[in-house]
């Protein structure tokens, strides 16, 4: 029963990661000449961004917590857990691309939303390559956040993530 229960949670995991990337290539993110419009729609990218690290950040603490989950509890919790992080990776990528495609200018080489991915990983994986980067003042700003976001919560959630996953491998 139990095989049959973790194997649903992947199931639901792939189709919810398969879901927000499909979400990313397809929401409508171009340039909009209405002030009101543009500024509603970076408030609303802020706080998804704000929102992914609460619930990224929420789910470091219970697997840190002196009372970690165990058992089908413990697979769903990690499976939160790399979900938001698949999801900061996806918002940054998405907050990269509407700076390029509203700002003209501000990423040198960032023109899809693939070489938005791509530049949200390796900025988020410390690669950085530099064959795209932030040239203007608000990219910066945005890739500042982007590395504050990797130390803070993407390293310590990856690291929780693998913890669990090799400490779970060594007890079955």
């Amino acid at each position: 029963m139990a095989d049959l229960t973790l194997r649903r949670i992947r199931r639901r995991s792939v189709a919810a990661c398969a879901l927000m990337l499909a979400g990313y290539f397809l929401v409508p993110v171009e340039a909009d000449p209405n002030g009101l419009r543009l500024a509603l729609r970076s408030v609303a990218t802020l706080l998804l961004v704000a929102l992914v690290a609460f619930l990224v950040t929420g789910q470091v603490r219970r697997q840190i917590s002196r009372e970690q989950p165990t058992g089908e509890a413990e697979d769903r919790a990690l499976t939160r857990l790399a979900i938001a992080l698949i999801a900061g990776l996806l918002v940054f990528a998405l907050a990269d691309y509407v700076v390029a495609n509203t700002r003209p200018g501000e990423f040198v080489g960032l023109h899809t939303r693939v070489d938005a991915l791509y530049f949200a990983l390796a900025t988020l994986t410390t690669i950085g390559y530099g064959d795209v980067h932030a040239q203007g003042q608000i990219a910066r700003v945005a890739v500042c956040a982007q590395m504050v976001f990797s130390i803070g919560v993407v390293a310590t959630g990856a690291s929780v993530v693998v913890k669990q996953m090799t400490q779970r491998s060594g007890r079955r």
